[in-house]
């Protein structure tokens, strides 16, 4: 073989060879190489219950699966630099384990804690989390009621968490930022026993497609019809129009959430406040009955001023009953 018929093989092999190092460099992108990042953030909100003073729920972690069934869980632990701080981390704790322990009656009315704040995961598509709880120690998750503490009994609490079934996708150098509602009215029960159980109805909403709604109850309404000491007023919300309004008893329609009215002591106003509600129409009704709403058990609720109203994200509607 002469010189020029060398040169031009090697030539086309470098060509070839080139071509391969291009597609190759190209070939990876964040859903199938696994490289790519972004963060998740996640808080907790509650829905009201009317007869305790304290809702308390411990949480030493939490659980997140990807759709690929790969987990990551996460510890809450005692911060090294700062023995009075907390800090999450994916592996075992090092340090005492710190468990984040909050009273979900002073998380309502658009109130919310931070569960995870831009925590860095793998982008892609995950399906579901959950969130391990402490029920171990009667002071690990308790209620308190007429100033009385009464341990929490959560159903398979300890050994599974609580669970929320929802999918959600963390975008490639982005992030996704939700909400959980602990619905207290839907979740407290007593039974006949006197035992406090915690049957935890949770819903997940992504924070950028969320609003509210919120407003007054005419005094006279409530004087009327409530009794502002031994009733326990709220708003029933429910999703779509044209609802009737009806108890929760785990047969449609359930209201999404609920909101108090309490008396605001600066104007005595009494206000109410329906946060974090995906975008859409929403049926609203008031009740002076919701102290006697059993979660389990079908009450005959009273309701006034039915209506319907529109959400759209990143706003507030105000709607006075």
């Amino acid at each position: 073989m002469n010189t020029l018929s060398i040169l031009k093989r090697c030539g086309s092999i470098l060509a070839f060879c080139t071509m391969l190092a291009v597609a190759g460099c190209g070939g990876s992108d964040g859903g199938s190489g696994g490289a790519s990042t972004g963060t998740l953030s996640l808080q907790i909100t509650d829905a009201a219950v009317d007869t305790a003073e304290h809702v308390y729920i411990q949480f030493s972690g939490l659980e997140i699966q990807s759709a690929d069934g790969k987990r990551t869980t996460l510890y809450y632990c005692q911060d090294p630099a700062d023995a009075t701080k907390t800090v999450l981390k994916d592996t075992a704790c090092t340090t005492p384990p710190a468990p984040k322990q909050l009273d979900l009656l002073a998380l309502n009315g658009g109130q919310a804690e931070a569960l995870l704040n831009d925590f860095t995961l793998p982008s892609g598509h995950y399906s579901w989390i959950r969130l391990m709880v402490d029920t171990a120690d009667p002071l690990d998750s308790y209620i308190v009621v007429l100033r009385t503490r009464y341990e929490l009994t959560i159903a398979s609490g300890d050994e599974t968490g609580l669970k929320l079934n929802r999918g959600f996708d963390v975008p490639a150098d982005g992030s996704a930022d939700f909400t959980i509602d602990f619905d207290l009215r839907k979740s407290v029960h007593v039974t006949g026993t006197g035992e406090y159980m915690l049957r935890p109805t949770l819903r997940m909403v992504d924070n950028v497609m969320v609003g509210a709604i919120a407003g007054t109850v005419d005094n006279t309404l409530m004087t009327v019809t409530c009794d502002p000491v031994n009733d326990h007023p709220a708003v029933y919300v429910f999703e779509g129009s044209g609802v009737t309004p009806d108890d929760i008893d785990g047969i449609a329609p359930d209201p999404v959430t609920t909101a108090s009215v309490k008396l605001d002591s600066n104007d005595g106003m009494y206000k109410y406040m329906a946060a974090f509600l995906e975008a859409g129409s929403y049926t609203i009704a008031f009740t002076c009955d919701a102290a006697a709403d059993d979660p389990i058990v079908d009450n005959t609720l009273t309701f006034s001023g039915t209506t319907t109203v529109t959400v759209t994200a990143n706003n507030t509607l105000t709607h006075n009953f």
